[in-house]
């Protein structure tokens, strides 16, 4: 028994239950994404020479189909704010960084003079208080250069039509049903900000 148990530990659906038991709101998921979303959201990360920063790493899904895709480990940085799942990400991935920190303090995060070229956000921004959201998508401004991609995911299949990202331009829109639920994956291009917002 004590075996089971501590098998059961590392195995990732357990961890996320244990997670959405805790912590339902941080988590904002009722299962881990499926491959066929990780490989949707990867498969909008363009090519380049940059960072990737993945938020919300959760169990890696996202982050093994990053891989996967062949982006190079040390040009992924993942973000998580569960210290739980960011020691399930240390020892499942231990040539990326993986760092135990909140969205909303982004740029505080990552590496200066470094360059960004894609967010890959799994953060539940319909579920967060709405400053908490506010704040996160203004840091998204504030780190990523002009052509840089954001790639969100939401539930809500209508996607963020309704509520635009201010200074970005969507650029991919796809619907994944074979996920628990069907999830919308969005890709936008940050062109720039008429007015800039203050992310502090």
């Amino acid at each position: 028994m004590r075996h089971l148990a501590i098998r059961l530990r590392h195995f990732t659906p357990w961890l996320f239950v244990q997670e959405l038991l805790t912590k339902p709101a941080a988590v904002g998921a009722i299962w881990p994404s499926s491959d066929r979303l990780a490989r949707c959201m990867a498969a909008h990360v363009p090519t380049g020479y940059g960072l990737v920063v993945e938020l919300g790493g959760g169990t890696g899904a996202v982050t093994q189909a990053l891989l996967e895709r062949g982006l190079a480990p040390e040009r992924l940085l993942v973000i998580e704010c569960s210290p739980t799942f960011v020691r399930h990400l240390r020892q499942r991935f231990p040539g990326v960084t993986v760092l135990h920190g909140d969205a909303t303090e982004l740029a505080n995060l990552l590496p200066n003079s470094v360059p960004i070229d894609a967010i890959v956000s799994s953060l539940p921004l319909r579920s967060l208080p709405a400053d908490d959201t506010a704040t996160i998508l203004a840091q998204w401004c504030r780190v990523l250069p002009v052509g840089g991609i954001a790639i969100q995911f939401t539930y809500d299949l209508r996607g963020m039509h309704r509520r635009p990202l201010h200074g970005f331009v969507e650029r991919a829109s796809d619907i994944v049903w074979a996920n628990l639920p069907p999830a919308r994956v969005q890709a936008f291009e940050f062109r720039r900000l008429e007015h800039p917002i203050d992310a502090a």
